[in-house]
């Protein structure tokens, strides 16, 4: 194993490192012998040393992985949960030689890719005509030099041909002074020769340095050409549809009052796949019934789920997000039913569709006048907090200034203003998902793992309620930040998160109630495109229901904030979200599709839909609604058709989350939920590292942005001084050939996850013994 142990510097100064590990493969395999080349920032691995040249069998990037030590010889590397390499040493001092090396590696590819970055933002600028006029000033003479040089060969290369041909011809002379003229003519000429190399190897480098910086310019140019060309595009169709529309306003003026409800229904229920009716085969023909209409009945609905092709992100990026009146909430209730038909059919038990006033009798536990949305709560236990934050100060800001060099770039590793913030941070924006963890609680109470799964995926979907006009941006929490939230005298849990690793960013959270407990590691990746921004989440949730023994993950959908440049900012969720159970739940999932909206669609915007399947990948309940205002969900009774396209007859559809007002004039304070605003809530006794109490967040919050803005600077400043200093110690102890520790979390340790290889960030349950004794010693000083 010598040379495993080996540690020589490659190019760049990356470590370069190589020699035979156990490599995880698979249950059956076990742990198989693999050839390992460190090189380059990047970990590749061979079957033998003879593949090295042609057959790679995987390769993974340190830049932005994490790598953890699992015992005395084991370590673990993974890039986010897309990869995962599970190794091991042979010895306690071969793993330490490995882990430092790669931790080294790690620093180095950081800090390359950031020179690059900049190194990209200095030629993404434009070029001033001054530094133009100077490279071909240089170029020019460099040019001269080479002409100058030829001359002078082919004046000397002449010279030396005449004495050559003397050399043959003149008998007057001695030999020897013949051959002393050749001998000087020759000379000369490889003088010059050498002149006329050099010169042209100064041009050739020259022109390479100087054409690599034009090709990038040049790149960089047409990639802003392209999206300027969209804009242009974007804003026309924007301008057609205004145009559209004031025709039409135009025309509705001139249509009598008593006519006006009769074209609105007109123009929605005009699709030909449309198909309404109820068990009683009375026709539905808008948003309400007439006066001859039925009330629930007993019935039996046939739910036909139609798979539709999602529509691609190039129709998703150029539309604006609909009017949130009541006419448009109408619209979308029976927009919807262009996807989820509902067939009349032979009454055979107890079912119907409802309107919501009966559907609501089916919330959750909704009993007494006091309960708000499921939960019973004692305003005389309760602490008394704040309802709203100061308003939002107006800052006017050029958008497009700050924002053109950022194009194709993750917003997580640049530097922004506060002004596209929201004073809280992205620790406090995770807490937010458990608003509505009455559902979480009731579904503890369900006997039949399906239902409480049904239950379960309206609870997943309302994490995704104020996101409609939420669009500002949390802060980036800092390395070793942390935020508690104890709500446990009003909605019943208390919560931790912790950031836990900065490249790649990641934040670790656990909740816990006692019902449940949920746990959650959020890392993203975001790139802003031109015209939107994209958020695409790494890591799992999962929650735990300790009286059944049922547990479940699942991961978040993809995030899209359109109309960066242009028009009205909207928020869209798109993807597939599977929901998978595990332990007692084991064979159980939820599959719910998040439909992406696009102008040319038939789907209401926003529209969720799914279905939960029990361990023989039945169908046994269905889910719809919309993840901005209610989810339904209705037994599935009898199943008929073809798998591609089955037909499902339904119970009652009961509604299992309705998302709550936003309090008066919350769009002048960010579009903040009540919840949102006693979030950053100043706390005695809190960590003091919690986000609470970061100057830059709260002096954002009290409308001082001029102060938060330098404050959140020099906070950004001090961790990137931290950090080099970590590297620096890191470099040193490798030199020296010593371990050096890796970053350890203050209240989470990375293990492994039961039931599979993965590892993640899991709580000690030490936080709230410290905050009890007030013994917050270890924790890092970040503000």
């Amino acid at each position: 194993m010598t040379d495993a142990a080996s540690n020589a510097l490659a190019e760049k100064g990356l470590p370069e490192m190589k020699g035979w590990l156990l490599k995880w493969t698979n249950y059956i395999k076990g742990y198989q012998r693999r050839w390992f080349v460190l090189s380059k920032g990047v970990l590749s691995y061979y079957r033998n040393q003879t593949e090295i040249n042609h057959t790679c069998r995987g390769t993974i990037s340190l830049h932005g992985a994490l790598i953890h030590t699992v015992d005395s010889c084991t370590f673990v590397i993974s890039n986010g949960g897309t990869q995962t390499f599970h190794i091991k040493a042979g010895t306690e001092v071969e793993r330490q030689s490995w882990v430092t090396a790669l931790e080294l590696a790690k620093a180095k590819a950081i800090r390359a890719m950031e020179s690059e970055e900049e190194e990209e933002e200095v030629t993404a600028q434009v070029v001033p005509s001054q530094e133009i006029s100077s490279v071909v000033r240089d170029l020019t003479e460099r040019l001269e030099n080479m002409r100058t040089c030829y001359d002078l060969i082919t004046k000397h290369g002449a010279a030396l041909q005449r004495a050559l041909n003397d050399l043959e011809t003149n008998e007057d002379e001695s030999l020897a002074s013949r051959t002393k003229i050749v001998n000087e003519r020759a000379t000369l000429f490889r003088i010059t020769s050498n002149a006329m190399i050099n010169a042209s190897n100064d041009y050739l480098h020259s022109a390479e340095a100087q054409g690599h910086k034009w090709s990038k310019m040049l790149h960089h140019e047409r990639e802003q050409r392209q999206r300027l060309e969209e804009i242009v595009e974007q804003m026309a169709k924007q301008q057609s549809q205004m145009e559209q529309a004031a025709v039409m306003v135009r025309q509705n003026k001139q249509v009598p009052s008593n006519a006006t409800s009769t074209t609105a229904v007109s123009l929605v229920t005009s699709d030909e796949e449309m198909e309404f009716f109820d068990a009683e085969e009375h026709a539905y023909t808008g948003p309400g019934r007439s006066a001859e209409s039925p009330t629930r009945e007993q019935g039996t609905f046939i739910l036909k789920m139609n798979k539709r092709r999602s529509s691609s992100e190039d129709q998703v990026e150029g539309h604006q997000e609909g009017s949130s009146s009541e006419s448009d909430e109408q619209k979308r209730t029976v927009q919807m039913v262009q996807q989820v038909h509902l067939v009349s059919a032979p009454r055979v038990t107890s079912g119907g569709q409802g309107d919501d006033d009966d559907v609501d009798k089916a919330v959750p536990a909704q009993s007494s006048k006091d309960s708000i949305y499921g939960r019973n709560w004692n305003p005389d236990l309760m602490k008394k907090r704040r309802e709203r934050v100061p308003d939002k100060p107006h800052y006017p800001l050029s958008l497009w200034g700050i924002m053109k060099n950022c194009i194709g770039k993750d917003l997580s590793k640049i530097p922004m203003p506060v002004n596209f913030n929201e004073p809280l941070s992205m620790l406090q924006r995770l807490v937010e998902d458990y608003e509505y963890s009455e559902i979480l609680d009731y579904a503890s109470t369900c006997q039949d793992e399906c239902e409480q799964l049904a239950y379960l995926a309206a609870f997943t979907v309302s994490a995704y309620a104020t996101t409609t006009n939420r669009t500002g941006k949390p802060f980036n929490p800092l390395l070793g930040e942390t935020f508690e939230c104890d709500r446990m005298d009003d909605y019943g849990w208390r919560c931790v998160a912790e950031q836990v690793s900065h490249h790649p960013p990641v934040a670790a959270l656990h909740c816990e109630s006692k019902k449940w407990m949920c746990w959650q590691e959020f890392s993203m990746t975001s790139k802003f495109r031109g015209k939107y921004v994209q958020i695409n989440p790494l890591g799992g949730v999962y929650v735990l229901f300790p009286d059944s023994g049922r547990r479940y993950s699942w991961r978040k959908v993809t995030t899209t904030v359109n109309n960066i440049i242009v028009g009205k900012l909207w928020v869209d969720q798109h993807g597939e979200m599977e929901i998978k159970g595990s332990q007692a739940a084991e064979g159980h999932k939820c599959i719910l599709n998040f439909v992406p909206y696009s102008y040319f669609s038939r789907d209401v915007q926003r529209l969720v839909k799914g279905v939960v399947m029990n361990r023989n990948n039945e169908v046994k309940w269905v889910v719809r609604g919309t993840w901005d205002a209610k989810i339904e969900i209705a037994p599935v009774l009898k199943t008929t058709g073809s798998p591609s396209s089955p037909t499902y007859t339904t119970g009652d559809f009961k509604l299992a989350w309705r998302r709550r007002p936003a309090p008066p004039d919350s769009e002048k304070f960010y579009n903040f939920t009540t919840l949102a605003c006693q979030l950053n809530e100043e706390e005695e006794g809190v960590a003091p590292t919690d986000s609470r109490r970061r100057p830059d967040q709260r002096l954002m919050e009290q409308g001082a942005w001029d102060e938060s803005n330098k404050e959140k600077l020099r906070l950004e400043e001090k961790q990137r001084t931290v950090r080099r200093q970590r590297e620096s110690e890191a470099e040193h102890a490798a030199a020296e050939g010593r371990p050096y520790p890796a970053y350890e979390p203050m209240w989470f340790k990375r293990e492994k996850e039961e039931g599979s290889e993965d590892f993640v960030y899991l709580f000690k349950n030490t936080y709230w013994e410290a905050k009890e004794a007030q013994n917050f010693e270890g924790c890092p000083q970040i503000f």
